[in-house]
């Protein structure tokens, strides 16, 4: 049984149906037909049930397929790292980054290392940076973009500096200020990221240093729900000011030692990296601008 005969089993188990498997194979239904008559008489059992409506896996199959998908990712993981380490501007690198940057510093990043290395491949994995770290730890991403920098064994290349700013509804009595303190937001509702997340550690710090123990409102993990729950009038938020007036928001910069959000690629420091992250890391240029 080879590789593609695999690859093969899996299209039919995605698609259920011989021609359409075909066709996303770029083969024809009798030599697809053939093949899985093959790899059934190989393995000694039937894997799949034919009907009017297509084929079907029965238990035997999905266990086979589970396998089948295993062995393709692994053989498909292998040949990506080796063409890695003997051209590592042809390799792959897996990337996680945080949710709030995905329409911002991601693609300035992307840009510049595409410009510079058009064949280096880069896997993308967009989440909150509990899960970032997990995933780094596991071996499921090379490289971070993160904040704050994170404790333990990790590198740390700061690329951006985010202001912050107060946001508030239009019309709120604090709209017409130029900048704000935090003080400012006593006894307003706050639409803030949830517990357990380093942004929300820097603005609880924040609001402690200025003696504010904000109401929480609202809480959500997504910075760009947040500006648009403050411009629907359901509270005030402070954000990096990339954020500021998406939704019609006023922004008021924060003054106040440490109102700012460090962003910044990070690494483990106690194995090497592969010679695509190594690469990658060596193309990314810093400070970007904010946005």
């Amino acid at each position: 049984m080879q590789i593609e005969d695999l690859r093969a089993l899996t299209a039919l188990g995605d698609y259920e149906h011989v021609t359409e498997a075909a066709a996303a194979l770029g083969t024809t239904q009798p030599t697809l037909s053939r093949l899985l008559s093959r790899v059934e008489a190989e393995l000694g059992a039937r894997l799949f049930e034919r009907d009017a409506k297509g084929v079907h896996p029965n238990p035997l199959g999905r266990l086979a397929l589970d396998a089948a998908r295993d062995i393709v990712e692994r053989h498909d993981r292998l040949r990506r790292d080796i063409a890695g380490r003997v051209d590592p501007d042809a390799g792959t690198v897996r990337l996680a980054f945080l949710d709030s940057m995905a329409t911002s510093l991601v693609p300035k990043i992307l840009r510049d290392v595409r410009r510079q290395a058009p064949h280096l491949r880069v896997e993308l994995r967009q989440e909150p940076a509990h899960e970032i770290l997990r995933d780094v730890d596991a071996g499921e991403a090379e490289l971070a973009l993160v904040s704050p920098r994170p404790d333990g064994p990790y590198a740390w290349m700061p690329l951006q500096r985010q202001g912050l700013s107060l946001i508030v509804p239009p019309g709120h009595r604090l709209a017409g200020r130029r900048r704000a303190r935090l003080a400012d937001a006593a006894g307003e509702d706050l639409v803030t990221i949830p517990p357990g997340f380093g942004f929300r550690r820097l603005v609880d710090d924040l609001f402690a240093a200025a003696g504010v123990t904000p109401r929480i409102a609202l809480e959500i993990g997504d910075l760009a729900t947040i500006e648009g729950l403050v411009g629907a009038g359901l509270g005030v938020a402070v954000v990096p000011d990339q954020f500021v007036g998406v939704s019609g928001t006023v922004g008021l910069p924060v003054h106040a030692p440490g109102a700012e959000r460090v962003v910044g690629l990070s690494w483990r420091t106690d194995r090497p990296l592969t010679p695509a992250a190594d690469r990658f890391r060596e193309l990314v240029k810093g400070p970007y601008d904010e946005g």
